[in-house]
């Protein structure tokens, strides 16, 4: 059987070679490569992680977007990443437009994956024209990457977290 063939009965939900199978991975086939290509480009165009927001900050230079804290004055104050806009997700509407210039990229972070902040903010911009992308893991995975922070009394940093970057604070990789 042709691949295409096989991916016509893995669309039409009639290829039984993957279905029938007992390993919940595989109990719903993978897509095709092509299906594949076009979601992962899209996750791509949508989404930054923290290390790579953290090496382009880091890098010389303009960093070619603006990195935005929509959470509350409070979590601001507890904690924010040096450089970022703090701009509350409810006063996007009102404010983005004197604060933010059209021509420059956004990327929006809350506090972390248990948190949906980061996306609402990221739709209230998109609304109002803005290119927009959401930074992976908020602050919570600034934080445990072992990256600066600031809070309303000083400049911290923590260890990195092993279970999220390597911990001779190498580049992982990715």
């Amino acid at each position: 059987m042709t691949h295409s063939a096989h991916s016509a009965q893995i669309a039409a939900g009639t290829d039984t070679s993957v279905a029938d199978s007992t390993d919940p991975v595989l109990r719903v086939p993978p897509a095709d490569p092509a299906a594949a290509v076009a979601h992962f480009s899209a996750s791509l165009a949508f989404h930054a992680d923290v290390s790579d927001v953290a090496a382009a900050l880091a890098a010389d230079g303009d960093p070619g977007f603006v990195l935005l804290d929509s959470r509350s004055t409070e979590s601001w104050d507890q904690g924010h990443i040096p450089g970022a806009v703090h701009l509350p997700t409810a006063l996007i509407p009102q404010q983005a437009g004197r604060l933010l210039d059209r021509a420059v990229p956004v990327v929006t972070y809350c506090w972390g994956p248990g948190c949906n902040g980061a996306t609402r903010a990221a739709l209230s911009l998109a609304r109002l024209g803005f290119q927009v992308k959401e930074m992976l893991g908020g602050f919570e995975y600034w934080v445990r990457e072992g990256f600066a922070y600031e809070t309303w009394e000083a400049a911290e940093k923590r260890t990195a977290d092993p279970l999220t970057a390597p911990a001779d604070g190498a580049d992982c990789g990715c």
